[in-house]
Parts: C-alpha cells; sequence; structure tokens
C-alpha cells in the first residue's frame, strides 16, 4: 500500500484495526493513549505523534518499509553525480 498522507494511513489503521476485530478503545489499551486519540489519528490527524503512530502499526502487527519509485531515485543519482577527476582537472587547468 502507498501512503501519501495522514489521511491515507489514518484509513489504514482503522482498516487494519477491524481486520484484527479491535474496537478503537482495545487499540487505545494496547498502545497506551486514549480513545480519542485513536479516532483523531484515523481521521487524518497530521500532527499525531510519529513514536506513538509506529507503536499503534507495531500493535497492529504492520512492518513499514520504504522506497524510492525508480524515477526518482534514477533523477536523483543523475542530479547528484559529480566527475572528482574532472573538477580536479579543471583545478590544475587541464582539460577532459
Amino acid at each position: 500500500m502507498v501512503i501519501h498522507s495522514a489521511t491515507d494511513l489514518g484509513l489504514f489503521i482503522r482498516d487494519r484495526r477491524k481486520q484484527l476485530g479491535l474496537d478503537q478503545r482495545a487499540l487505545a489499551e494496547r498502545i497506551g493513549v486514549s480513545r480519542q486519540w485513536i479516532g483523531a489519528v484515523e481521521g487524518g490527524k497530521a500532527s499525531a505523534e510519529l513514536g506513538l503512530v509506529l507503536k499503534a502499526l507495531r500493535a497492529l502487527d504492520v512492518d513499514i518499509s520504504v522506497s524510492v519509485p525508480e524515477a526518482r531515485a534514477t533523477r536523483s543519482k543523475a542530479r547528484d553525480a559529480v566527475d572528482l577527476d574532472a573538477i580536479i582537472d579543471r583545478a590544475k587547468g587541464k582539460r577532459r
């Protein structure tokens, strides 16, 4: 699943909670937060504390994987590539 916003993450958490047969109160007890906090996160609260969100995902037995789409990775590598030999040669007055 690709998550692009706090709302996407909240919807994912709610769906996963329901898959596990948990109500908001049960998940809140597992994490050590209020039921209202669960409701806010599931509603897409953008300012939710990251540590607690990660704790919620662990309580829901969810692993997180981060990836960079290939097109972005290629652009980033091309932009960040530096030819050190060419820089040194130019500093010495040589042409490559």
